[in-house]
Order: structure tokens, then C-alpha cells, then sequence
């Protein structure tokens, strides 16, 4: 895992959804303020609803605090433009199916599922500055109360 005060790559590109509208960006495009970056498995399943219904209660918070949120996931912008209205987000959802950003964080896990050992991004989250800078690492996401963690964080800060 990356840590704080490293510099990712961010010279990759990505499919985001915004405000509705499906882009292809460089992520370095997407870093226009201080962003924390959310990292989940997968759209409409329980533990990710969770975590992503945390953060867009409590959006407006970290807005007045200067951060923009971001949620990733492998799903494609199609499910997570239906997802987004679905759960009231107004952030930003990228799209990842390739693991570019888990590879740049260096955040993939072992995972085991049904006897099976694969590869994954971790369910994780990130402060990252404009130029890529790693303000701040959360290994291990707590999704009932991860936007508490996060507002813990960047009061830290």
C-alpha cells in the first residue's frame, strides 16, 4: 500500500461519471481540488451501498471543507450512472475495471471467495492532493460508518 507522502502516477485514463455525464479523462484531470478517493467492489450490493450512501449524506460536509469525493469501482458508467440515481450521489463515480488506480496505490489484496484466491483492489480509501500527493490512507474501509472515519481524517489533517 502506498503511504502517505508518496506521489502516484496518475497518467492513466479512466471512465468517470459526473453530474450524469460519462467522460474518458486522464485521473490527473480528475484531481482539480483535493480529492478522496473511495474505493468499493461493486454497485448494489450491501456493504458498498453502505459505504457509498455514507458519503453522499454527508457530500455537502466535505465540499465546505475543500475535498471532492470520489467513489471507484470495476462497474462500468452505465451501471453507475443508473446507480447514481438510484442512490441520491452527486459525486463523481469512476469507472476502473483494469485496476489502474489500485496498481498506481499499490492497494491490490489477496482476496479468497468460494475456495478461490484471486487478486483485488482493496476496499480502501485515499486523500490525494492535486499533483497526486498521498495526504492520507485508510487501508480498510469501515462501511457502515466510513464518511465518520473520513470526517475523522481530514480534521486530522
Amino acid at each position: 500500500m502506498i503511504s502517505v507522502g508518496e506521489q502516484i502516477n496518475t497518467n492513466f485514463t479512466v471512465k468517470a461519471v459526473h453530474e450524469g455525464q460519462e467522460q474518458e479523462v486522464l485521473f490527473s484531470e480528475l484531481l482539480t481540488k483535493p480529492t478522496i478517493v473511495s474505493v468499493y467492489m461493486k454497485n448494489n450490493t450491501s456493504s458498498c451501498d453502505r459505504q457509498t450512501a455514507s458519503l453522499a449524506e454527508h457530500a455537502p460536509w466535505f465540499a465546505d471543507q475543500g475535498y471532492q469525493l470520489m467513489a471507484l469501482s470495476k462497474d462500468t458508467c452505465g451501471s453507475h450512472k443508473k446507480y447514481a440515481e438510484k442512490q441520491g450521489i452527486t459525486f463523481t463515480l469512476v469507472s476502473d475495471p483494469e485496476n489502474l488506480f489500485a496498481v498506481a496505490t499499490d492497494s491490490m489484496v489477496e482476496k479468497k471467495m468460494y475456495g478461490k484466491v484471486y487478486e483485488a483492489p482493496s476496499r480502501s480509501a485515499f486523500v490525494i492532493d492535486t499533483d497526486g500527493t498521498i495526504l492520507a490512507v485508510i487501508d480498510k474501509v469501515d462501511t457502515k460508518a466510513h464518511a465518520e472515519e473520513l470526517k475523522t481524517l481530514i480534521q486530522s489533517l
